[in-house]
């Protein structure tokens, strides 16, 4: 099984994401990370899932999203051409004083950002690729993790290339 992601570009329309996902459910592919947002306009939204197949069912659900009709464009992201990003904001247990420091040299070592600090919880921010937020992760979990949430990844293409590079005006 390989892992791969896709950039999604859609019209910005009530029920698209439900009939994008449900594409990916039919061909039975877990995803991973999913992130939906507007782009620059908001006539349309990107979304970027990571998911995990084989490489002739990628290649039929490629297909299979272009058959929708509010889908503009369907890339394949490759890592390396790529700026991949996510968020993590995680809630640690602040009551105990000898793990305190531990905690918080950890947070300047990743370059996490602070962002609430009382006696009871530290929230942090980490903002990287997803093998610095898995680490960063892995290390709390020394610690009381309370909670914690992940945007899921978020790519750009290197350079000046597009999602919109080469569509005919007709998608558009």
């Amino acid at each position: 099984m390989n892992r791969y992601t896709f950039a999604i570009l859609v019209r910005n329309r009530f029920g698209v994401l439900n009939r994008v996902t449900s594409m990916f459910r039919r061909r039975r592919f877990n995803i991973a990370s999913l992130t939906v947002s507007e782009t620059e306009t908001a006539d349309y939204s990107r979304i970027t899932a990571v998911f995990d197949g084989d490489d002739g069912s990628k290649e039929q659900l490629m297909r299979q999203l272009y058959k929708l009709p509010e889908v503009v464009v369907v890339r394949e992201l490759d890592r390396e051409a790529t700026v991949n990003s996510e968020l993590l904001l995680i809630k640690l247990a602040n009551r105990d004083r000898n793990k305190r420091n531990d905690i918080l040299d950890a947070a300047s070592a990743f370059e996490a950002k602070i962002m609430e600090y009382s006696r009871d919880a530290i929230i942090l921010q980490l903002v990287g690729d997803t093998l610095l937020i898995d680490n960063f992760v892995d290390l709390m979990r020394d610690y009381e993790i309370l909670e914690s949430c992940r945007t899921g990844v978020i790519s750009l293409s290197r350079g000046m290339s597009t999602m919109r590079d080469g569509v005919g005006g007709e998608r558009m």
